[in-house]
């Protein structure tokens, strides 16, 4: 498996663009919901903006009759105060309608995004994931999407809006008194030059900060999916001191962006600040010389606020964008990767198979720069077993992998019962055969769920006589719930348990072919010989490929071809081969040297 460098690559120039693009044409199915929601929001903001006018009004209504002696027209002040608390109330109406589309909005993209990446999972070659680590990928699913969950909930919105306030704030305060608007101006525009130097330093750090994000990810998934065997070799402190590496790049990352991010807030609220106090003193100034009255000044101060916070919330959405922006990168980098074969076109099956196999001067590499399969041929007839042995390199597993279709061949061809791999889909091969693995995998659910495992049709009593036929139903029988026993932590079943429930779920699927990819190699020798019962109780009358270091495990088959660096040097039964004399001898008397 391929480690990635841990640290902070360049962001490659226009990343930003680019990927917030590709965010919104992905969001395309949903503008219609943005766009209500933008509307909703636009409406806020002109009641916000149209509010301290009228504050403005009732500060002239007020100050306007005491300044002259008179009684407060408590008609006009109701009046423009219930104007006021209408505006308060259609924009908290607004806000919360806005609110709710842009959650649900968020929530179906989050959604597909997810769907998405299920789906592309499904389709990526087995090549994808031997070069990329778990924990990233599972990173891309987790921590990527939801950050752009987060910035399409709170940020969007909130952008549009802030723009659309602080162009409204600037053409309210122009309309009011043209020398405070400069006066606001001037004390604001400081802060936004300081916001983008700000922001055009702090991208790298939020592109950097996802990057080894993902690391994290995986280094955690990679050494506590293994943690018996880090115990056991002792290599907590070398562990930890990778987990040290990545932690402090990390930190270093999150801290350059987050500081950088988190500095704008308090220079624009001393913005704010300044803003105000500049607002006061000219509007005193402006007031003694009788240019203005008070109602203008106390509208001034409210705008003073409204100017500077949009910045400030514009200042915050894009930093929430820089984050999203590095997130869509690394998701869209996972949707865009290179896909399986389309097989669409593929109308063949094959049915009913009788199980020849032939292997036609086939040519694999999993590279251009380093061949595998230099030239392989071989004819199997049906019902045959065939055992693939030789040292490790030599190409065993590769060529179930190519049997399987899970890699493309470069040159030559498989067929089975006459057919051509290629002109059968993936699928149609894969119902062809049954697997047993060196790993057995269960998944959390019943025995009976896990047996019955993607195959409809089974009954409990096929269970029970695949059970009985590898030798598995007595342990079960003595299990609490039996057959409906949850397979999770509480229920210790041991390695040699739970490879004769994968070969009894292999037996239930009923395939016309078999792979047995080194199904022993894991449990003791009384436990071998369980398994090589019921492996042989499988195998009768099916194609059967056998990969075995053991070579005990083999003496039966029908076939043994030994390989060495891509290529067949020996072919035929275990007496044949031992009469020769040649490398198949050498190993197997290498590993019963005693006898």
């Amino acid at each position: 498996m391929r480690m990635h460098s841990v640290g902070g690559e360049k962001p490659a120039k226009g990343m930003f663009k680019k990927s917030m693009l590709k965010l919104i044409r992905y969001c395309k199915k949903y503008y219609w919901l943005i766009a209500i929601s933008l509307i909703l929001g636009a409406i806020s903001v002109v009641c916000q903006i149209i509010t301290p006018n009228k504050i403005g009004d009732l500060t002239e209504i007020i100050a306007g009759a005491i300044g002259m002696g008179l009684p407060v027209d408590i008609e006009k002040v109701t009046s423009v105060a219930l104007l006021v608390l209408t505006l308060a109330l259609l924009m908290a109406v607004l806000g919360y309608f806005q609110q709710f589309i842009m959650a649900t909005t968020t929530q179906k993209v989050v959604y597909k995004f997810r769907s998405d990446i299920s789906n592309k999972i499904n389709k990526l070659p087995l090549k994808y994931f031997d070069s990329h680590l778990y924990g990233d990928t599972l990173s891309r699913v987790t921590n990527d999407v939801d950050t752009i969950g987060q910035t399409l909930n709170q940020s969007i919105a909130s952008l549009f809006s802030n723009v659309i306030l602080f162009i409204g704030v600037l053409i309210a305060m122009f309309i009011t008194q043209w020398i405070m608007a400069f006066t606001v101006i001037v004390a604001t525009l400081i802060g936004f030059l300081v916001m983008l130097l700000f922001l055009t330093k702090s991208q790298k750090y939020f592109n950097m900060q996802q990057k080894v994000l993902g690391d994290m990810n995986a280094h955690i998934e990679e050494v506590y999916s293994g943690h018996n065997v880090v115990k056991l070799f002792n290599a907590e402190r070398e562990k930890g001191e990778e987990f040290q590496k990545i932690n402090k790049k990390l930190y270093n990352s999150g801290w350059k962006s987050q500081f950088l991010s988190g500095s704008m807030m308090p220079i624009m609220n001393f913005i704010g600040n300044f803003a105000f106090v500049a607002v006061c003193v000219v509007g005193a100034v402006l007031a003694a010389n009788n240019i203005i009255g008070l109602g203008p000044i106390a509208s001034f101060m409210i705008y003073a606020r409204m100017f500077s916070n949009p910045l400030s919330q514009i200042a915050q959405s894009l930093t929430s964008l820089q984050s999203t922006s590095a997130a869509s990168t690394r998701v869209f980098e996972f949707l865009e990767e290179q896909e399986l074969e389309d097989e669409s076109h593929k109308t063949e099956v094959l049915k009913d198979v009788k199980g020849n196999i032939s292997f036609e001067h086939v040519k694999f590499g999993y590279n251009k720069d380093k061949v595998i399969i230099h030239d392989f041929s071989v004819d199997v007839k049906a019902g045959e077993k065939v055992a693939i042995v030789g040292p490790t390199g030599a190409g065993k597993t590769t060529l179930v992998n190519l049997l399987m279709k899970f890699y493309e061949i470069d040159s030559g061809d498989i067929k089975i019962d006459g057919k051509s791999i290629h002109d059968l889909t993936r699928e149609n091969i894969h119902d062809l055969f049954g697997m047993v693995l060196q790993d057995t995998w269960l998944f959390e659910g019943t025995i009976k769920e896990n047996l019955r495992y993607n195959k409809e049709g089974v009954t409990d009593e096929d269970i029970v006589n695949a059970c009985k036929s590898v030798g598995v139903d007595h342990f079960i029988q003595t299990l609490s719930n039996g057959y409906d026993t949850v397979i999770d932590d509480a229920v210790n079943l041991s390695a040699g348990q739970k490879q004769l429930l994968t070969i009894a779920r292999t037996m239930i699927e009923n395939k016309p072919m078999l792979i047995l990819d080194e199904a022993t190699s894991s449990v003791d020798t009384r436990t071998e010989e369980l398994i090589q019962k019921a492996m042989d109780k499988l195998m009768e009358g099916r194609t059967s490929f056998i990969i075995a270091h053991r070579l005990s495990t083999i003496k039966n088959a029908d076939i043994i071809l030994v390989l060495k660096d891509g290529d067949v040097i020996e072919s035929g039964n275990h007496n044949e081969l031992m009469e020769k004399g040649g490398f198949y001898a050498d190993l197997y008397n290498s590993q019963f040297a005693e006898v």
